[in-house]
């Protein structure tokens, strides 16, 4: 499918823009930063924690130059600390998988390291020497 450049419509940025009023409270401050970094994130492409963090760093830079932040009174030091908090979920909720084998493949497991310690039979529960008992049971 060919598509020619004067095919795609013009794209405007006040399209995708919020159009009320910006955030009062620092509660709608971090909660208008959350929806930003968690929509943006979910385009990320082979996730690594540097691309999370540098996606983070951007969206604040942008949002604090843009002057959406300035009514609601988060300082530096908080919205560092909001941007820890984010670069960590986000780190936990997209962080890579192995790959699982396909079910019925035979997978060959690591052979296991062998203790040079030499081994004692184990003794069952019955043939234990018995300790001195109280007179009271033993705490749960």
């Amino acid at each position: 499918m060919n598509i020619r450049e004067e095919d795609i419509p013009e794209v405007r940025e006040e399209s995708f823009r919020y159009s009320g009023p910006r955030a009062q409270t620092k509660e709608c401050g971090i909660i208008s930063l959350a929806d930003t970094i968690e929509s943006a994130s979910r385009s990320l492409e082979k996730v690594t924690p540097q691309k999370i963090d540098q996606l983070i760093n951007d969206l604040i830079q942008k949002r604090i130059e843009d002057h959406q932040l300035d009514d609601c009174d988060l300082t530096l030091r908080e919205i560092r600390t909001i941007a820890e908090s984010f670069k960590f979920t986000l780190r936990s909720m997209l962080h890579s998988r192995i790959a699982y084998p396909a079910e019925g493949s035979s997978v060959k497991e690591p052979p296991r390291k062998r203790s040079r310690r030499k081994q004692m039979p184990r003794r069952s529960r019955l043939h234990r020497p018995v300790k001195h008992q109280n007179h009271f049971p033993p705490p749960a």
